[in-house]
């Protein structure tokens, strides 16, 4: 805010009160910090970060922990950025040409997995899917889950 006050010029007396432009700002609703951090996690989540990556993102936005707990996706929105990534990676039931079943294939895409910020249970589960149709059924799974409870 200082940087951005004297690259504009500060036609007031004095120190600019930046404690009570901020304070002005957020009553105005131009900083808001959780709709942030919800539309932050959900381009990521999107684009198939899993989140524990999306946490370190948000940490380093300087997002606080109730903020961060808050833009948590549940067990669907996670089982559908891991889909998402292995998609766009072409990994596990989207592989193209031959199937990857040798253990230095496997680990080599379960290690892209992880370092997304997938959960392993969840990296393994999609690696194990025998097709796509079956790498679906198994997000289709969580949304059930989610609408029955």
């Amino acid at each position: 805010m200082k940087r951005k006050l004297a690259e504009r010029g500060w036609a007031g007396a004095g120190e600019p009160p930046i404690a009570a432009i901020v304070a002005r700002f957020v009553a105005a609703g131009y900083v808001d910090d959780a709709a942030y951090a919800r539309m932050k996690a959900g381009s990521l989540r999107r684009r198939g970060y899993g989140q524990r990556r999306i946490g370190q993102a948000l940490d380093a936005a300087g997002i606080g922990l109730a903020d961060r707990a808050e833009a948590a996706a549940g067990e669907h929105a996670q089982r559908e950025a891991v889909l998402a990534l292995a998609r766009r990676r072409r990994l596990g039931p989207y592989a193209t040409g031959p199937a990857v079943t040798d253990r230095a294939g496997r680990e080599r895409q379960l290690g892209a997995l992880l370092r997304a910020g997938h959960r392993a249970d969840h990296a393994r589960a999609l690696l194990d899917a025998a097709d796509p149709q079956a790498a679906e059924a198994w997000v289709a799974e969580a949304a059930d889950q989610e609408n029955d409870a």
